[in-house]
């Protein structure tokens, strides 16, 4: 049991659980808007979802030597470094385009990471702004990229994705700030932190009927996608009523983060 745990718990401290899904989400996008699999922005994504929240994890630990090199976090900074390479592979079969676009996400991470202005700390400690900058970054990765690649035309329905998709990911940071409310620096202003958890579970769960029923307004309608969405409301729905900051760590860590994932082979199995 030990070494399924250590196994269990390197899968998600090197964040190979949360790349698999922002390739889930990726392979969504695919789906929905019928691009035929772009196995290098995938792969991009996957590998590029390592380096970047690795980075976000531990450069901060490392560069204030907080954290002892041991032999895990090691094993970790390897596989950083070879996922860095791999992205940097897959980002040169990208578009143009996708590239310019790709450097600015990347900016926007590094902006969340590292203090650039002076006597300011990075944008992950500005008060209410860490919510905002992760949904959007989500959004662009699994959704903007993607499309920008398979040079799909911009339509109404992509704009419907967009504000879609950013209310999923919003509702799953939502569980997160739940469960870190006991640690979070009080200066931070997380949702909970403003209006409470119960409202914090209200606001998600009354967000997830724009999220479900933004589906009717696609020109591009699909049933099959209604059934799959419902079901993910009615999962995502069960994880904001049982959240509390009591909750294991692999309750979101793993499950929530999971959501995605689920999403995703549900499409395939319907």
């Amino acid at each position: 049991m030990k070494i399924l745990k250590r196994i269990i718990d390197f899968y998600i401290q090197s964040s190979i659980h949360v790349a698999l899904s922002v390739y889930a989400l990726v392979r969504m996008t695919d789906h929905m808007f019928h691009v035929p699999v772009d196995k290098p922005m995938a792969y991009f994504a996957f590998f590029g979802t390592i380096v970047g929240y690795n980075f976000v994890k531990y450069d901060s630990l490392v560069r204030a030597k907080k954290l002892q090199l041991r032999r895990s976090l090691r094993a970790i900074i390897f596989f950083s470094v070879f996922s860095f390479f791999a992205v940097g592979f897959y980002f040169f079969q990208l578009q143009r385009i996708t590239q310019i676009i790709s450097v600015a996400f990347l900016a926007l991470t590094l902006l969340y990471t590292l203090p650039f202005f002076p006597n300011r700390k990075n944008a992950r400690n500005w008060a209410g702004v860490k919510i905002y900058i992760v949904a959007l970054c989500w959004v662009g990765v699994t959704l903007v990229l993607p499309i920008l690649d398979a040079e799909i035309s911009i339509t109404s329905d992509f704009y419907l994705k967009c504000v879609q998709r950013f209310v999923l990911v919003f509702v799953l940071i939502l569980i997160f700030e739940i469960i870190d409310l006991a640690n979070d620096d009080p200066h931070l202003k997380t949702v909970p932190q403003q209006i409470g958890v119960k409202r914090t579970k209200i606001l998600g769960l009354l967000l997830l009927i724009p999220f479900y029923f933004l589906e009717f307004l696609k020109t591009d309608f699909d049933q099959k996608q209604l059934i799959v969405n419902l079901i993910l409301v009615i999962v995502l729905s069960l994880f904001l009523l049982f959240v509390n900051e009591k909750r294991s760590k692999y309750y979101t860590s793993f499950w929530v983060e999971s959501v995605p994932i689920f999403w995703w082979l549900l499409l395939l199995a319907v």
